[in-house]
């Protein structure tokens, strides 16, 4: 069982400060969720994790592995896994290919696709040699999902996995999600708005405001007015 620790964390993009001493915990066998309006910092504290983009300050680790500068195909080794926002498969890939990119950082006798992805997402089994791109957006966050599975993350962090997502297939992501967290015991860090969502699948909750933690604590908290105050437009 592997945690994700963020501890204090700035990034700028040129002159502009997106993070301000960012922290963050995420602990197997849970689902963290960070919340906030668009453009406060929760896409950018995904891409420090995964190290898309460079912290200027702070600390992020894998328990005790301490990430460092390492590149992202560093991290995915360490096993952490990404499901960007907007998904990023590949349109012109079928599903078959789109799962087998998940193959690169594995060792040869591990490069097959776990059986338990299929029973989570039924629907890509019967599509593995349609194009990607060919699949509903909905399918698509499946198989975004499916693909970061593949590569046997010990964490897995996903940017708004409901975004623009029909309600049963949500209904579906957060089925998955919850079976990830009590059968694998895997630790999960999403970024989210949509609050209902949240309510009934995560256990702990951050939230973030031009690109502060002004909030952390039980998903319970969602219902109380104060924290409900730093989610308004």
């Amino acid at each position: 069982m592997t945690s994700l620790s963020v501890r204090a964390i700035d990034l700028f993009y040129g002159a502009a400060q997106a993070l301000r001493g960012v922290s963050i915990e995420a602990r197997p066998g849970r689902i963290t969720a960070v919340l906030g309006r668009n453009g406060v910092g929760k896409s950018s504290t995904l891409r420090a994790i995964t190290g898309l983009n460079a912290i200027a300050r702070g600390e992020i680790s894998l328990d005790s592995a301490v990430l460092g500068k390492a590149p992202p195909y560093q991290r995915a080794r360490l096993g952490l896994g990404y499901v960007p926002q907007g998904r990023e498969i590949f349109p012109l890939l079928t599903v078959k290919e789109n799962l087998e990119t998940g193959y690169a950082g594995l060792k040869p006798r591990d490069r097959a696709v776990p059986d338990y992805v299929f029973e989570l997402f039924p629907v890509l089994k019967t599509m593995l040699n349609r194009r990607g791109g060919d699949l509903s957006g909905g399918q698509q966050q499946q198989l975004a999902i499916a693909r970061a599975l593949v590569t046997r993350p010990k964490v897995l962090v996903l940017d708004e996995p409901t975004e623009g997502i029909q309600p049963s297939i949500i209904k579906d992501i957060g089925r998955a999600l919850q079976f990830l967290r009590d059968e694998k015991g895997m630790t999960i860090l999403l970024v989210e708005q949509y609050l209902d969502f949240c309510r009934e699948i995560a256990d702990d909750i951050y939230i973030l405001d031009r690109g502060e933690i002004r909030h952390k604590g039980p998903a319970s908290d969602l219902d109380k007015a104060e924290v409900r105050r730093h989610l308004m437009v």
